[in-house]
């Protein structure tokens, strides 16, 4: 309501007083900011409105199905990720079995008896532990050379084999040795040259 209204508004003949004006234009501003106040944000929220319409329209210039797809790749990337780490600890977890139950049956070279092993059969197994336990046994029997043994040897014995082989003495050691105990030297030795 503008004021010059007012003024030019008569009740009967009589215009209204100035102060009858001042008052109803009083309360006409107390209305209008009452009304104003809740869209007092109205020029936030036309530029939000104005933001999100630029974002939405960014969005359709977007490929959503390059982006699925893209999303999709990363996903069995992870995932490939994962199967290849879980893998590489079973590997280390089975090398360290192995490795523990070799030393532990004895074995003399670790790499060899690797080689004569089924790994792959023994890395599928249910029960790792007991099976490569098994296959040592087993391998100890066919193989014996690759394991150390607590046993020791039976001692020679005269007539059951070969020789053992003749102490080896120097030039000068034969030449002061006697006629007897030169041959027994040769003896020893496997006998004297054939001519």
């Amino acid at each position: 309501m503008k004021r010059e209204f007012l003024q030019n508004l008569k009740i009967g003949d009589a215009p209204l007083s100035k102060e009858v004006i001042d008052a109803i234009m009083e309360e006409n501003g107390r209305d209008i900011e009452a009304t104003k106040k809740p869209f007092a944000d109205y020029d936030d929220i036309k530029k939000q409105l104005g933001e999100a319409n630029t974002t939405i329209e960014g969005f359709k210039a977007l490929d959503v199905d390059g982006i699925k797809k893209a999303a999709d790749d990363w996903k069995k990337k992870a995932e490939d990720a994962e199967k290849d780490r879980d893998a590489k600890i079973a590997d280390m977890q089975f090398d360290g079995l192995l490795t523990g139950a070799v030393s532990a049956a004895k074995g003399k070279n670790a790499k060899a008896i690797r080689a004569l092993l089924d790994v792959d059969v023994l890395k599928g197994s249910k029960n790792q532990s007991e099976d490569i336990k098994t296959a040592l046994e087993a391998l100890k029997k066919d193989s014996g050379y690759l394991f150390e043994t607590t046993e020791t040897p039976p001692p020679y014995a005269a007539g059951t084999g070969k020789t053992p082989p003749a102490k080896q003495y120097t030039a000068d050691e034969i030449g002061k040795m006697s006629m007897s105990e030169y041959r027994a030297y040769r003896e020893q030795a496997g006998g004297f040259p054939k001519n």
